[in-house]
């Protein structure tokens, strides 16, 4: 059984634009090839051994966005609800600092821009939690205590 992939309805949206640009992509390197092929001898063509490798990167690129996005599961923010749950955005306090992380998918998942998966060290100890609770959460740099500040 294919294995459930679990997304926010923006990760899902951003899967598929990628996917749109992918086929757009196939057929610009589908060209590549045939202006490569034009060259001459394919064996010492490092043209079209380019245009082949991205080709195949492309292609494999495609299946994978299109068994994801077959196999999605978007999960929405339940608006009743006061607890961490994936499609939440949490404030976090620490003793050196406060920051913003949105509970998403791993497959959307983009720390460098306040997104943090479920799945990770943080995402999975922060699921359930409400606003006012405390939380360690160990990570491969330690254990630290957060206090939660904010849950949207």
């Amino acid at each position: 059984m294919p294995k459930e992939t679990l997304l926010t309805q923006a990760g899902l949206e951003k899967l598929k634009l990628q996917l749109k640009e992918l086929k757009e992509r196939r057929k610009t390197v589908a060209e590549r090839i045939k202006i490569a092929r034009e060259y001459g001898d394919l064996s010492e063509n490092s043209e079209y051994d380019d245009a082949r490798n991205e080709q195949s990167f492309v292609e494999g690129k495609i299946q994978d966005l299109e068994e994801m996005i077959k196999n999605a599961r978007v999960v929405a923010k339940s608006a009743a609800n006061d607890k961490i749950e994936m499609g939440s955005t949490v404030t976090l306090k620490n003793a050196d600092d406060t920051f913003s992380y949105e509970i998403v998918g791993a497959n959307e998942s983009d720390p460098l821009h306040g997104k943090i998966s479920a799945e990770s060290p943080m995402g999975f100890s922060l699921i359930g939690k409400a606003k006012g609770e405390k939380v360690d959460i160990t990570t491969p740099n330690g254990t630290t205590t957060y206090e939660i500040v904010e849950v949207k």
